[in-house]
């Protein structure tokens, strides 16, 4: 470890795990077969899934055993508090594509608040809840959801303009005529959450999205998620995280760490994402790790180590925002992970997409990255960018290696940038004698 880079990080790491919470479930239980279910692909489980949900929450709680079988879903799961839906192995949720199936809930697209469709599985306000066990959760989006990709320009500019001009959320209504895909597993204003073990497939839009929320842990999860949009794990304006174990295959970011988009992130500047941990993962996708660009109540305390990736990913490292998000990207340390080949290997950008007006620039600074090694990059080995007025600061390179590159490096609008032991190419030793 580079010096310069001056963190107890297993200390720090043990802190913040200690004060993440593992869900306390009550021993009642329920067999989803004797509520009504039937797992045979064909008929619709929703009213016996309500019915195990309900007489959880009667008893103060319990878990919902979904034993082997195939279960269609006609709408969505919302969760109580202390409650497990365990899918046994051999077990598939297989969540229908009508979209007058799921009703308006409060949520967010894109980091913008607003009513929308009811992701597939949801809980708000709740606490002590999981998905565990060696089943799947099936979003069927790669049938009449993904028609949807293509027509939601209309409400995606809609929702960002209600942000921008700070409309109460109470009036965002979408909805019917507005094509935004709901994500499969969302939790909100929620905490002491448990992810484990199962797979997650075939969803409309992002797979996991925890927002506003605290206590999580995913670890042991298996993914083979690729329609548009399918993040594996968007984490935003979420706090005490531990991500271990998992085996992305996403058709985008593998681990997206947010915190609102605009306005409605920097009105929230109390609810930064933050404390982290990424540990042990498996990346395959478009993106192993991502902050950003939605960030304006700012990203900051971030551990990734011990990872590797792969297959071809577009891009290893991102951070990426511009100049219409203000907040912050800080304290973001990467280390001990190995990549294949990529287009871009590190990239930390404050001009993403070349988009903002300019009146809310985010600052990242504190951004240290060690013992990370790359095979071919086919584009550029490393970009570091930010704004003439409002620099990039504190960047720490040390002991990066990359086979090759087209490029070398874009480095623009930064101060104190260091780099030790980076290598791009051939390791060059004693210079070759005068002929």
């Amino acid at each position: 470890m580079n010096a310069q880079i001056e963190y107890n990080r297993d200390s720090i790491v043990s802190s913040i795990e200690s004060r993440i919470k593992l869900p306390i479930i009550p021993d009642f239980s329920v067999d989803i077969i004797k509520s009504g279910a039937k797992g045979d692909g064909i008929k619709d489980c929703k009213n016996a899934f309500e019915n195990a949900m309900t007489a959880c929450a009667k008893n103060g709680g319990g878990t919902i055993h979904v034993p082997k079988g195939n279960y269609k879903i006609n709408g969505p799961i919302h969760f109580v508090s202390h409650v497990e839906l365990h899918l046994e192995e051999g077990s598939k949720l297989i969540f229908g594509s009508n979209p007058e199936d799921y009703p308006m809930v409060l949520t967010s697209w894109e980091g913008t608040s607003l009513y929308n469709y009811s992701p597939m599985i949801y809980g708000i306000n709740v606490e002590d809840v999981a998905i565990t066990g060696k089943g799947t959760v099936d979003g069927d989006g790669n049938g009449l959801w993904s028609t949807w990709k293509h027509l939601e320009e209309k409400g995606k500019l809609l929702s960002r303009d209600m942000n921008h001009q700070q409309l109460p959320v109470k009036e965002r209504n979408f909805g019917e005529g507005f094509y935004l895909r709901p994500q499969l597993i969302q939790f909100v204003n929620s905490k002491n959450i448990l992810i484990e073990n199962v797979t997650i497939e075939d969803s409309p839009f992002w797979c996991v999205h925890l927002l506003k929320s605290k206590n999580i842990t995913l670890r042991g999860l298996r993914y083979d998620a690729h329609n548009k949009n399918n993040d594996g794990l968007d984490i935003e304006q979420s706090s005490d995280v531990l991500i271990e174990n998992i085996d992305f295959n996403n058709a985008d970011d593998n681990i997206a760490i947010k915190a609102g988009r605009d306005h409605d992130g920097r009105a929230n500047s109390d609810m930064p994402s933050e404390n982290i941990i990424i540990r042990n993962n498996r990346f395959k996708g478009l993106h192993a790790i991502v902050i950003g660009s939605e960030m304006s109540a700012g990203v900051k305390n971030v551990y990734a180590y011990d990872n590797e990736a792969s297959g071809y990913l577009k891009r290893g490292i991102y951070l990426k925002t511009n100049s219409d998000r203000g907040g912050f990207i800080k304290n973001i340390f990467i280390e001990s992970t190995t990549f294949g080949d990529v287009e871009d290997a590190i990239y930390i950008t404050s001009n993403y997409h070349g988009e903002g007006s300019g009146q809310f620039p985010s600052k990242i600074s504190n951004i240290f990255i060690s013992d990370v090694s790359f095979d071919n990059v086919s584009n550029t080995a490393i970009v570091v960018e930010g704004y003439t007025e409002f620099k990039v600061e504190n960047v720490t390179l040390d002991h990066i290696t990359i086979e090759s590159a087209k490029n070398g490096m874009t480095i623009t609008n930064t101060k104190n940038v260091i780099f030790n032991e980076v290598v791009i190419g051939e390791k060059q030793t004693v210079p070759s004698a005068a002929k």
